[in-house]
């Protein structure tokens, strides 16, 4: 067992150094741009565990914005739409990869993320949204995954292409096209959706006639859909995925408190579900070769990753795991209250509101991703290997 483990991690390693070498081949072509092992930009997908204020600018989801206190009690520009007490895993992830402004990503809606704001990467993500058209719909205006790709095509990928060609006409060699060849590329496309097209779709409530799917079934053609949206990506240039799998969320306090879990324990069925759509997400990795050859994908594990936490709070300093830092939530049992009281100690709480983490367990979820050699937590590399390729 110990051999067959070893074979596996060498040709594992085997394949990562030769797309490294060839990444290297292809950037010696490539003038300008950012240092050797740096991405050029962050492009940014998913739901309110990504999402850096989106929202905000959505008339109609005002049941699903963070744009108030106690959100942002500990971001140094206060309340931004970021569904966290300070830093989400987009600002952690930026910070390792030393994206400028301190890694932070501007939000597509905002007017001002165009031109040289948006050069070194955009944010789409939507709270609330899902993998799936419809979820979300009934908490108030989301985007969806499919809108947020849209946005990206129609708008800032023409922006920056008229931009960056422009910058870099006299740089080109013949027939060299900057962009294409050497921008988005070297480019992360991050995605980080899932949890709610559960939560908010496959366990929602439902009337006595309908029924609910199975649950093998609705998984296999989420990671379907999931799939979809890559390609469509690919096919829009992107080479690189960074995937966030989804967290435990049957550990998290709105499921718990939904069923009356007094207890410290998890909802099994809940994360059994995650679990599953995890599982699937690697296969997806795997499988893909042939439908996008070049890609290099890295799923980060937030599922193991959050257990460690949970299963061993001590080692990482937090004393708090199942109770959120709010101690009084709005009306869907999510959110915090808007100008609620806050616990004092949050770098010592494991969930800041009914389902999103803390700053520091949302930096400690990238910190693993980014440089964990473990295919437990990064698979099948981390994001450092996968910006150097």
């Amino acid at each position: 067992m110990a051999t067959a483990k070893l074979v596996v991690a060498s040709l594992c390693l085997l394949v990562v150094l030769t797309q490294h070498e060839a990444a290297a081949a292809a950037s010696k072509s490539c003038h300008g741009g950012r240092a050797a092992g740096m991405v050029e930009a962050m492009f940014v997908f998913g739901s309110s565990l990504v999402d850096n204020g989106n929202n905000n600018f959505l008339n109609g989801s005002r049941a699903v914005r963070a744009d108030y206190l106690p959100y942002g009690v500990d971001f140094p520009l206060g309340p931004t739409g970021r569904f966290s007490n300070g830093r989400n895993t987009i600002d952690a992830l930026g910070e390792l990869l030393l994206l400028p402004a301190g890694g932070r990503i501007p939000t597509f809606a905002d007017p001002a993320t165009r031109g040289r704001a948006a050069l070194h990467g955009v944010n789409f993500a939507s709270g609330g949204s899902g993998i799936l058209d419809d979820t979300g719909k009934a908490t108030g205006e989301v985007l969806s995954l499919e809108q947020q790709i849209t946005n990206f095509e129609a708008v800032t990928l023409p922006n920056l292409r008229a931009q960056l060609q422009r910058a870099n006409d006299r740089k080109k060699m013949k027939g060299h096209d900057f962009f294409d060849r050497c921008y988005l590329p070297k480019s992360l496309f991050v995605i980080g959706s899932g949890g709610n097209d559960y939560l908010l779709n496959y366990f929602r409530p439902r009337n006595s006639e309908e029924t609910r799917p199975d649950l093998s079934d609705f998984t296999r053609a989420l990671v379907a859909r999931l799939s979809a949206h890559l390609q469509r990506l690919y096919a829009l240039g992107a080479r690189k995925f960074a995937i966030f799998s989804i967290q435990p969320i049957g550990c998290s306090p709105v499921v718990r408190a939904s069923l009356n879990v007094t207890a410290a324990v998890c909802v099994k069925p809940v994360n059994a579900a995650a679990l599953l759509f995890n599982s699937e997400l690697r296969s997806l990795v795997d499988a893909a070769g042939p439908s996008m050859p070049g890609a290099s994908f890295s799923v980060i594990d937030s599922y193991k990753i959050t257990m460690d936490v949970l299963d061993h709070p001590m080692k990482h300093g937090i004393t708090e795991t199942y109770k959120p830092c709010c101690s009084e939530m709005g009306p869907s049992g999510v959110l915090c209250r808007k100008g609620g009281p806050i616990c004092s100690d949050r770098n010592e709480y494991l969930f800041f509101d009914g389902l999103h983490p803390t700053d520091v367990v949302n930096a400690w979820i990238s910190r693993k991703g980014y440089g964990s050699v473990s295919p437990e937590e990064a698979y099948p590399i981390n994001v450092k290997m996968l910006a150097m390729l």
